[in-house]
């Protein structure tokens, strides 16, 4: 081999001491480390000294006593327990859980709920259907309630570490750390940074991330200090802010768009002062997450190694298109992205003031817990600006005309003139409509909740969608209820209030159409779409014959109870064909 071949090679060798991976605990063959990377462990106490790494909760079957917040009454949630003895005391039953989830930093995540009510009576006790022991296990009663920082188990490329306020327990893929407050944030700031992502990598480099590897990482105990620990709680609130701002969150207040109306009421403008201020959110965290970097690159002697640059892309920001959006996508793809979404949600929040789950003239939720009623409504918001659907039933129909006064399309539309003037109407709705258009062309709002919103529901609450949509076979007949204000009578209301007259509407406008067609002053134009449309609301009419003789008639008659605490998993199938196909759940 020629000289010039030989110093080539010596790029993909590296050298090192049999002894310096007796540094790393359970000495990984980690030949790629520099010796200073490999050094730091001898000089440093390890996080497993600091505090404590701990496995999460093994429920032995999380469709029982794990659900997503959502799906509950609030009524029965307690999110800001500080003990086990609180929460006893409380009588809540559903307390929040940790339970992993995907690749978030700082904050957030927070997603699920878990049954522990009378100090997790059922699941301390609940055997194994084998019978020979308890089936729930590893239950940390003297770490449940505490603020900790938890973790996502499963991470390919990313070490997803949060912040947790106290009041959670934590579940086997939501493993946390624990130690005294005053170590939480300096201790996150370094597990959130390059050195410590580096170092795991070495220790770990499968995708499973288990408290042990946590707990042996190194840790500078001089960065214990205020200023530290301000710079990451800092970062915690800018994460916390746009984890708030959706839907998704238990202590969401009210529409982004809704919130910004002082500044103007054109929403094109309003969305541009959105997304003005998200932007800047989002340098801010990358600008504050360079400096925690060089903070701890510094501090572990890693300046020649590490860089503390974080491209956009890692910024786990919802409001931030680069990590929201996967893919190598342009600007302008991102901002198509963006502003659909943005639109979505915000058609999302009206639908929610349709059924009184929030109110233009309170924040936050209002009608959440089983059984609720327009009454109930009233009691907290006795002048509403936008009145909520006094029935629970609110139709929309795939069949052309205006056959209910409630109908989605008509209650949006005037619920944007309510927030944003009747004056920048047409305006609003066409920006509307153009953000949820494709390749340009504009989507009209009528089509988008015929056609999209139900998957965009049913999508944003991850399969266990709140609004229910009641469907005929090829979906002629659609309306949508909101499952927290069901009772054992909605199906009757549906079915006599809403399906038997839509067929009687049907019924007159077919007879309408057959006056046309043996009318002599009737062209024969006229007559022959007079015919055309005969035979489609013909068509229309048997759907709608064959969905009640078959299936609503029959359960309407069941006056059939549910219960929120079984979950959407389970309720969603007791009405069988009566709700639209959803798979995975139906």
């Amino acid at each position: 081999m020629s000289s010039k071949n030989e110093k080539n090679m010596e790029q993909y060798f590296f050298r090192a001491s049999a002894e310096d991976f007796g540094n790393i605990p359970g000495s990984p063959i980690a030949y790629w480390l520099s010796s200073r990377v490999r050094s730091i462990f001898n000089e440093n106490i390890s996080l497993g000294e600091l505090g404590e790494p701990r496995l999460g909760m093994a429920t032995g079957n999380n469709e029982l006593h794990v659900r997503y917040w959502s799906e509950i009454s609030q009524s029965k949630f307690g999110p800001d327990m500080t003990s086990r003895e609180e929460a006893d005391d409380s009588c809540y039953k559903w307390f929040p859980y940790n339970k992993g989830g995907p690749f978030r930093r700082w904050y957030g995540n927070n997603d699920y709920v878990v049954n522990w009510e009378h100090d997790g009576d059922l699941l301390q006790n609940l055997k194994h259907p084998s019978g020979d022991r308890v089936w729930g296990h590893n239950f940390n009663l003297d770490y449940i309630f505490k603020p900790c920082l938890t973790f996502t188990a499963t991470s390919s490329s990313y070490f997803g570490i949060r912040f947790s306020e106290p009041g959670f327990l934590f579940d086997n893929k939501g493993s946390s750390y624990f130690t005294d407050e005053k170590n939480l944030k300096p201790v996150l700031g370094f597990l959130a940074s390059k050195p410590a992502t580096q170092i795991l990598k070495a220790i770990n480099p499968t995708i499973e991330c288990q408290p042990g590897n946590i707990s042996v990482l190194p840790f500078i105990e001089k960065l214990i200090t205020e200023e530290v620990a301000s710079d990451v709680s800092s970062i915690i609130a800018i994460s916390k802010k746009d984890w708030d701002s959706f839907e998704i969150s238990w202590h969401f207040r009210c529409s982004p768009l809704i919130l910004a109306r002082d500044s103007a009421l054109n929403l094109s403008s309003i969305y541009q002062n959105i997304k003005s201020e998200w932007l800047s959110l989002v340098v801010e965290m990358q600008q504050m997450e360079q400096e925690n970097n060089r903070i701890f690159i510094d501090s572990y002697g890693l300046q020649d190694e590490i860089t503390p640059e974080v491209p956009l892309k890692e910024i786990t920001l919802t409001c931030n298109p680069h990590y929201r959006y996967k893919g190598n996508k342009t600007d302008e793809e991102l901002e198509a992205l963006l502003r659909a979404d943005t639109m979505r949600e915000f058609i999302s929040y009206a639908v929610g003031c349709m059924f009184g789950r929030y109110s233009l003239d309170k924040e936050g939720l209002i009608l959440a817990n089983q059984g609720d009623t327009l009454e109930n409504y009233l009691k907290q918001v006795p002048n509403p600006s936008f009145l909520p659907d006094d029935d629970n039933v609110i139709p929309l129909m795939d069949f052309d005309g205006d056959w209910f006064e409630d109908d989605i399309t008509e209650r949006f539309k005037q619920f944007l003139k309510i927030t944003f003037g009747e004056e920048h109407f047409t305006e609003n709705l066409s920006f509307i409509e153009q953000a949820l258009g494709t390749d340009g062309k504009p989507k009209n709002i009528k089509k988008f909740f015929l056609k999209d919103f139900y998957a965009d529901h049913v999508k944003r609450y991850k399969k266990r969608p709140i609004y229910w949509m009641f469907s005929s076979p090829k979906g002629s007949f659609n309306v949508l209820i909101y499952m927290h204000r069901y009772r054992a009578d909605t199906v009757s209301v549906v079915l006599n209030d809403y399906l038997r007259e839509f067929r009687t509407k049907l019924i007159a406008r077919k007879e309408s159409y057959e006056q046309i067609e043996i009318s002599t002053s009737a062209s024969p134009k006229e007559k022959t779409q007079a015919i055309k449309s005969v035979a489609k609301i013909n068509k229309v009419i048997d759907e709608v014959n064959d969905y009640e003789r078959d299936v609503l008639y029959p359960l309407a008659g069941k006056n059939r109870e549910i219960d929120l605490d079984d979950g959407v998993k389970h309720n969603y199938p007791l009405f069988g064909k009566a709700l639209k196909k959803i798979p995975g759940l139906s």
